[in-house]
C-alpha cells in the first residue's frame, strides 16, 4: 500500500488485529475495560478490542473510561459501539463507581508536563495503579509501562532487555519504576494475573517520533542528534501486542518490551526524510554512545514481528505530511536525556 489516504483510512489501520491478539481475547470471558482510553492510543485499541471480540466470536462489553476533555473523542468512540464513562480515575469516589469487569487495560499516565507537577505525577503513575489493584483485585491486567524505567544504555548492545537493571533517570522515569513496583506487589499480594508493557516508541502519522524528525526536515528546523538512536513502532502493532499479552499474564506480572525491530539512527532517519522531501538537512550535535533502547525480542518470539516496517512508516509519514495530513501536534521530546519532560 503506497499511501493513507485519510483519517477515516488510518483510524481503520490503526485497528486491524493480529491472529494473536484474536486468540488471546478469544479465550477470555467477560467484559474488557481500558482506562485511561482517550490518550494517543486508547481509542484505536478500544476499536480493536471491539473487531477482535467480533471476529472471535465472544460477545462482550468494551468500556473506555477517561475524563473526555476532549467530547470529539468520546463521541468517535460511542460511534463504534464502544461504552464510554465520564469519570476522575484519581477520585476515589468515582473510581469505586465503576462497573466490575473480568478483563482490564490500564493506559493511564502522566508524562508531560511533570516537571512542576511533580506530586501529580508521583499520584498518577504510582498511587492510581494501587488504587487500580483494590478496585479490580479480581480481574485480569494489562498495564502500560515505559522504557524510560531502564534509562540510557550503551548502542552497541543493542537495546535494554527485560532482565536488565532498572536505572530510570528524573522524575517521571522514577514515577513509572514507582508504577511497575505498584502492580508488581498488588499482583503478588493479591493474586492478580497481569503484564506489564514496557513500550518505546509507538508510532502513527500523527504523531511519534519519526513524525518529530520528518516535521522538522520539512520545516527547515535542525535535527539534534546528540540522542542518536531511537526504536519506533507502528502503533496498530503495539495495540495487538497489548491485547495478545492477556495470553501471557502471571503473577508476578509478565513484563515485555514493545519495540520496533530496528536500531534507528536519528541521522540516517533525518537524511531519509530530506531525500523524500527535497529539503537540505541541518544536524546538530553528535551522537552520544548510549541511548534509550529497548530490545523487544521476546515480545517478537511471543507475537511476531511487526506488521509494518520503520521503512514503511517513514514513506507514509513523508506523503502524509507532503499532502498536509493533520497531526495532533504533540511532539514526543525524544531527544531529552535528562528526563526532565
Amino acid at each position: 500500500m503506497d499511501r493513507i489516504e485519510n483519517v477515516e483510512h488510518l483510524e481503520d489501520l490503526l485497528s486491524q488485529p493480529t491472529e494473536g491478539a484474536v486468540q488471546a481475547l478469544g479465550a477470555l470471558d467477560g467484559d474488557l475495560i481500558i482506562l485511561g482510553v482517550a490518550g494517543k492510543m486508547g481509542p484505536s485499541l478500544a476499536r480493536m478490542a471491539l473487531r477482535v471480540s467480533e471476529r472471535a466470536g465472544v460477545r462482550r462489553r468494551v468500556i473506555g473510561v477517561a475524563r473526555f476533555s476532549e467530547s470529539a473523542i468520546e463521541a468517535q468512540l460511542r460511534a463504534y459501539g464502544i461504552e464510554t464513562i465520564r469519570c476522575d480515575l484519581l477520585d476515589p469516589s468515582q473510581l469505586d463507581t465503576l462497573p466490575e469487569a473480568p478483563n482490564v487495560v490500564f493506559m493511564t499516565g502522566m508524562k508531560f508536563g511533570a516537571t512542576g507537577q511533580e506530586g501529580r505525577t508521583w499520584a498518577m503513575n504510582c498511587w492510581l495503579p494501587g488504587m487500580v489493584c483494590r478496585k479490580y483485585r479480581r480481574s485480569r491486567i494489562v498495564a502500560f509501562s515505559t522504557g524510560n524505567v531502564y534509562g540510557l544504555t550503551p548502542v552497541a548492545l543493542g537495546g535494554s532487555v527485560e532482565s536488565d537493571p532498572l536505572h530510570p533517570v528524573g522524575e517521571y522515569a522514577q514515577s513509572c519504576l514507582g508504577r511497575e513496583r505498584m502492580f508488581d506487589y498488588f499482583s503478588r499480594a493479591n493474586d492478580i494475573p497481569m503484564s506489564l508493557l514496557r513500550l518505546n516508541y509507538a508510532t502513527e502519522m500523527r504523531y511519534g517520533v519519526l513524525v518529530d524528525i520528518a516535521q522538522r526536515v520539512r520545516q527547515g528546523h535542525p535535527v539534534d542528534v546528540t540522542m542518536g538512536h531511537l526504536n519506533a513502532l507502528w502503533q496498530a502493532d503495539a495495540n495487538a501486542m497489548a491485547l495478545a499479552s492477556f495470553a501471557h499474564i502471571r503473577t508476578p506480572p509478565m513484563v515485555l518490551n514493545l519495540a520496533g525491530p530496528e536500531l534507528l539512527s536519528v541521522r540516517r532517519v533525518a537524511e531519509e526524510f530530506a531525500e523524500r522531501f527535497g529539503r537540505s538537512l541541518v544536524i546538530e550535535g553528535t551522537e552520544s554512545s548510549d541511548a534509550l533502547l529497548s530490545n523487544a525480542q521476546q515480545a517478537h518470539r511471543l507475537f511476531g514481528y511487526p506488521r509494518v516496517s520503520a521503512g514503511q512508516m517513514m514513506a507514509w509519514i513523508a506523503d502524509w505530511l507532503e499532502r498536509g495530513g493533520e497531526t495532533h501536534g504533540k511532539p514526543t521530546h525524544f531527544e531529552v536525556r535528562h528526563g526532565q519532560y
